[in-house]
């Protein structure tokens, strides 16, 4: 019993790297790439005269691992901040209870769909998911698909590419398609794509296999597209379902969120509304992620946002979580592990 004891206490430390809190920290866990997010936080840092200590997840599905960590050390909570970079597994540690409520000031500068009614978690800084066409293979615009639909369309068959919806925010994207169209239209749907598409890992296989014109276009995320239009592809950005009766183009924002019982409360809020300031956000945009502001005072835009004014999908982000056991579970029937 001594060497269990022994051995559970070695696994503990190991899960939260061996992070300890003392005086002026602050605990951050980041999915957000170490080199986007590392360097604002050492600067907000020395700004607060707080010590930023983050972790960082080198899984290939780091959003799951951190939200893991933080459920597994719900009795001992030792993240203070969990700034995530989608909003699926923020919703899974609220309805988990794991998060602190509290107004920030900043909260009214952002439209109401990207801010927790119970304010226990902030969006900002979003990305769009958006096609991602190969210009020499359809070089023609007014042939180009419009429309995530299009992805079920059989004249595209075979033509196409999805990454398989289990993760990150092809997984946000598909829970909030379930709760838009209803269970039953959706599941037909991503049958539908299942049946039409082929399927891969992430979204940045998806947009450099259309960069290289094995497939005409898919469904990816707009930080995995610019890299490609950057590196000079012949690729182009489609944001879909922009016409009327369309639903719009969906942003995923990234997530803040205080973890209830952290360690340093008072600190973490503070860091928190610090990153939701306006310069937090025109930073991401002008990096090369080009994320999106969501702000209404954030002057600087991505050079991923279209010319014209972007019709967004209006979206209700927990009740779309609140169907994600139901709907994961029939997304691994639909898009089996290899499929």
């Amino acid at each position: 019993m001594r060497l269990i004891a022994i051995l559970l206490s070695l696994s503990a430390i190991l899960l939260v790297g061996c992070i300890e809190s003392h005086p002026n920290e602050v605990i951050v866990y980041a999915a957000l790439d170490r080199e986007f997010s590392a360097p604002i936080l050492d600067d907000i840092g020395k700004e607060l005269d707080v010590r930023v200590l983050t972790r960082f997840d080198v899984e290939s599905n780091k959003t799951v691992g951190l939200a893991n960590a933080i459920v597994a050390e719900k009795d001992r909570p030792r993240c203070d901040v969990f700034w995530n970079n989608e909003i699926l597994h923020t919703l899974r540690l609220q309805k988990a209870g794991l998060l602190k409520a509290f107004p920030s000031p900043a909260a009214d500068r952002y439209p109401a769909d990207f801010v927790s009614a119970k304010k226990d978690w902030y969006g900002f800084a979003a990305r769009a998911r958006v096609l991602l066409v190969n210009t020499d293979k359809l070089p023609v615009a007014d042939a180009w698909p419009d429309s995530v639909l299009d992805l079920a369309d059989e004249k595209w068959k075979g033509k196409c590419v999805v990454a398989r919806p289990l993760f990150g925010t092809s997984a946000t994207h598909a829970a909030v398609m379930f709760d838009r169209l209803g269970f039953q239209a959706a599941e037909n749907l991503y049958r539908n794509i299942a049946a039409n598409s082929t399927v891969v890992g992430g979204n940045k296989q998806v947009a450099e296999k259309v960069a290289s014109g094995e497939f005409l276009f898919g469904l990816t995320d707009t930080d995995d597209a610019i890299i490609e239009i950057e590196n000079a592809k012949p690729v182009a950005i489609v944001f879909p379902d922009q016409a009327d009766p369309q639903f719009g183009t969906l942003l995923i924002p990234n997530t803040l969120c205080v973890i209830r019982g952290g360690p340093n409360t008072d600190r973490a809020i503070k860091l928190v509304n610090r990153l939701l300031s306006a310069g937090v956000e025109q930073r991401l945009a002008a990096g090369e992620s080009a994320q999106i502001p969501l702000a209404n005072d954030v002057e600087t835009r991505s050079r991923v946002e279209p010319k014209k004014k972007l019709k967004i999908m209006q979206v209700d982000f927990e009740a779309a979580a609140g169907h994600w056991d139901k709907v994961s579970t029939r997304l691994v029937e639909i898009f089996p592990t290899g499929g």
